[in-house]
C-alpha cells in the first residue's frame, strides 16, 4: 500500500454534506482511486482528488459499452471500526464480469490495497448513523481510442465512494413485465454491465407513470416464470417456505441473494433455490398461501414489496408479524455492522 501515489484534496467537502439528509449515492467524498491498463499491463493505482476526467471522444466506451462496476459498502460499528462484507465476492464477479465484456483481469492486489488505503483517508466519510453507510463504487471502463467494433486497448479501474442513507424508502409496488426483458440466454445478464442497467430504465419509467415503483422481471422466452425484481434478487414466501430462482446467465449472483440464502438455512427456514412461474404467484395471493415478496441487493439489503401488478390488477401483499424480510434483514446488518457474532466469517476489518 506505500507503493500507491497519494494527492490529497486542498478543499475537503466533509463539513459542507449534511449527514442527515444524505439520500443514496448524490455526494461524494473527497478521493477517487484510478489505475490505468495500457500496454498489456495495469499501472500503478493512485488516489486522487474527486474529480472530473477528461476522455477522448473516440474512446471506446462511448461506442461499444465496455463498462462494468460493483456496489459495496463500508460501515462503522459503535467503536469506529470500519467494516466491508464479503468484499471477496466482489471482487471475483468483478473479473467474471471483466471475462464476459472482454476486459483484461484486475489483480487481486490492486482492488484491495488501493480499496483499503481509500477508506483510510476518507474514513470520516462513513456515516455512523443507523441504516447508513458509505457506498462504494469499483468501475472497469475502456478508455483506448478507435471506432473499430472490437475490445479497447486501454482501461481504467476507477474507485468512487459516496455517504449514503437508506436505498429505499416507504413501500414499494412493483409491475410484473411481459414486454421488455432484462436479459436472454447467452446474454451478459449475470454480469454488472452498465448496459444491463441502461436497458432497464425505460420499461422502468413505463410502469412508473402507471404508479408503480419498479418491474418484476420475467424470462425473455416465454414470460411465464419470475426472475429478478428491478436492479435486485427477488425472494418470495409461499406459506414458511421462501423461494427464490436459481441464477443463470441471465440472472445476477448476488452477494447478498447468497448470504440471504445461507442465514436463511442456518435460521431453520424452509428455502427452495428453483423456478417459479407467475401464475403460482398469482394463485398464491388467490388463496392467501402468498406471504411476503422482497428484493435483496448490496443498496437497499432487503427491501419488501407491498403490492404487485398483473394484466391490470394489483394483487396487495399481507402484513406478518413473523416476516421473514424483517427477521433476515436485521441478522445480515448486525453481521455487516459488528453488532453481532459473524460465524460465517464474512467481515473484513480495514481498520
Amino acid at each position: 500500500m506505500n507503493s500507491i501515489q497519494i494527492t490529497h484534496a486542498k478543499h475537503s467537502k466533509l463539513k459542507s454534506t449534511d449527514f442527515k439528509n444524505l439520500g443514496f449515492g448524490k455526494f461524494f467524498s473527497d478521493h477517487m482511486l484510478i489505475c490505468d491498463y495500457k500496454f498489456g499491463v495495469w499501472g500503478a493505482p493512485e488516489i486522487i482528488p474527486f474529480e472530473a476526467i477528461s476522455l477522448m471522444p473516440s474512446s471506446k466506451i462511448f461506442h461499444y459499452g465496455q463498462s462494468i462496476f460493483e456496489g459495496m459498502k463500508a460501515y462503522k460499528d459503535k467503536n469506529s471500526n470500519t467494516w466491508l462484507f464479503r468484499p471477496d465476492e466482489n471482487f471475483k464477479r468483478l473479473n467474471k464480469s471483466a471475462e464476459r465484456l472482454a476486459i483484461p483481469q484486475l489483480p487481486k492486489n490492486i482492488f484491495f490495497e488501493g480499496l483499503i488505503k481509500l477508506l483510510n483517508i476518507d474514513n470520516d466519510w462513513i456515516p455512523s448513523a443507523e441504516g447508513s453507510s458509505l457506498y462504494i463504487r469499483p468501475i472497469i471502463f475502456a478508455t483506448g481510442e478507435g471506432f473499430h467494433a472490437s475490445p479497447a486497448d486501454a482501461y481504467r479501474f476507477m474507485i468512487a465512494t459516496a455517504p449514503s442513507g437508506p436505498y429505499f424508502s416507504g413501500k414499494v409496488k412493483v409491475l410484473i413485465e411481459e414486454t421488455y426483458s432484462r436479459s436472454a440466454n447467452g446474454g451478459v445478464g449475470f454480469a454488472k454491465a452498465g448496459g444491463n442497467y441502461a436497458g432497464q430504465f425505460y420499461p422502468t419509467q413505463l410502469a412508473i407513470k402507471k404508479g408503480y415503483n419498479q418491474v418484476i422481471w420475467t424470462d425473455d422466452n416465454t414470460h411465464e416464470y419470475i426472475e429478478e425484481a428491478g436492479a435486485m434478487n427477488i425472494f418470495i414466501r409461499i406459506n414458511d417456505t421462501l423461494i427464490t430462482g436459481p441464477t443463470s446467465d441471465r440472472i445476477l449472483d448476488g452477494v447478498t441473494r447468497k448470504s440471504i440464502i445461507q442465514i436463511a438455512k442456518n435460521e431453520g427456514i424452509n428455502l427452495e433455490v428453483r423456478k417459479f412461474k407467475v401464475s403460482e404467484v398469482i394463485e398464491a395471493s388467490n388463496n392467501g398461501s402468498l406471504k411476503e415478496m422482497f428484493g435483496t441487493g448490496t443498496a437497499a439489503v432487503i427491501s419488501p414489496i407491498s403490492a404487485y401488478g398483473y394484466r391490470g390488477k394489483d394483487y396487495i401483499l399481507p402484513k406478518n408479524k413473523d416476516s421473514y424480510a424483517t427477521r433476515l434483514k436485521k441478522i445480515i446488518i448486525d453481521i455487516q455492522t459488528n453488532k453481532s457474532e459473524d460465524s460465517y466469517k464474512w467481515r473484513f476489518k480495514v481498520c
